[in-house]
């Protein structure tokens, strides 16, 4: 018998100073069997720091041809592919060509990823950010989610700051080029 996902309820306080974005969310994240709490995390983390009208979690490590999170406008057009973790370079060049933007959100460490994008045709790659958390800070923080969770999540210049569940901890957002 296949093990079935486990879904976690998460409350979150969504203040992103950087881009005048503040929001309550009340969000469902199916966590599949395969999936670890950090890259649970991370696609929490990749979703609220980009938040906007029309964004959407996928089935995370269970979608086969989609990103993490994704953004449509209104006639259902994606406009935003967002990969998390270590997405294969095939799958981002292909997002980049579909969405009018793509980026990439990573708990692991950003030279093996961009190691693995090296020599590889992306489409736009120079246009793709990688964002990562400073070391640590994803396996530090995971180990707070529960099923239900209460979070706020705030950002100033581009320093996050979190509190998990009455946990709190704090990272830069760091950006590196693919290209």
């Amino acid at each position: 018998m296949a093990l079935s996902a486990t879904v976690h309820l998460f409350a979150v306080q969504l203040a992103d100073i950087d881009r005048a974005v503040y929001q309550d969310l009340e969000l469902r994240l199916a966590r599949h069997p395969s999936e670890t709490a950090e890259f649970m995390l991370t696609r929490l983390l990749a979703y609220c720091l980009e938040y906007q009208e029309g964004i959407a979690f996928t089935e995370g490590v269970a979608a086969v041809d989609e990103p993490a999170v994704l953004v449509r406008d209104l006639t259902g057009r994606i406009t935003a592919w967002i990969e998390v973790g270590a997405p294969d370079a095939d799958r981002l060049h292909r997002g980049s060509k579909h969405a009018g933007r793509a980026a990439v959100y990573t708990h692991r460490d950003p030279v093996n990823v961009l190691a693995q994008f090296a020599g590889r045709k992306i489409h736009r790659a120079e246009a793709i950010p990688l964002y990562t958390f400073e070391r640590g800070f994803v396996d530090s923080a995971a180990k707070a989610i529960e099923r239900r969770n209460t979070v706020t999540l705030s950002v100033t210049e581009r320093q996050l700051y979190l509190d998990l569940n009455g946990s709190s901890f704090s990272t830069a957002i760091e950006r590196h080029a693919i290209a």
